[in-house]
């Protein structure tokens, strides 16, 4: 089960996770990384956002939007994961609109950034490549 929306580390604490994982479930949680997380989670994603500040210093995967002028990558490199990942980041589109070009832009930069700084890979959002926003 993800845990996600919003800020899920606000609802989820160890009875629940202890629940989920009785019914069988693994339990991973994407969260903006700004409160501690409770014991027994499988696979932590942080995924700051702008200027927040993150407490948590080790997760699975740390994913941040690209670029965010309060939240590039140099910000994070206390940040120990497993795996860290860059989504570029859209602008507001109007469905059927055709193709966006920030997003175009930013995938380049990003796809950029990722060559220069190998420990970094470039992930991408299918829905919205796809026109399912």
């Amino acid at each position: 089960m993800v845990c996600t929306g919003g800020e899920p580390l606000l609802q989820l604490d160890v009875p629940l996770i202890e629940a989920l994982h009785r019914e069988g479930f693994e339990v991973g949680v994407e969260t903006n990384g700004t409160l501690p997380a409770p014991a027994g989670i499988d696979w932590l994603c942080v995924s700051p956002k702008a200027d927040a500040q993150v407490v948590l210093e080790t997760c699975d995967e740390l994913k941040l939007v690209y670029p965010q002028v309060l939240a590039m990558p140099d910000r994070f490199q206390h940040i120990r994961a497993r795996h860290y990942f860059l989504s570029p980041m859209a602008s507001p589109t109007v469905p059927g609109s055709g193709p966006d070009p920030i997003k175009q832009s930013n995938t380049r930069k990003a796809t950029e950034y990722c060559l220069a700084h190998p420990q970094w890979r470039l992930t991408l959002q299918m829905h919205k490549i796809i026109g399912i926003d």
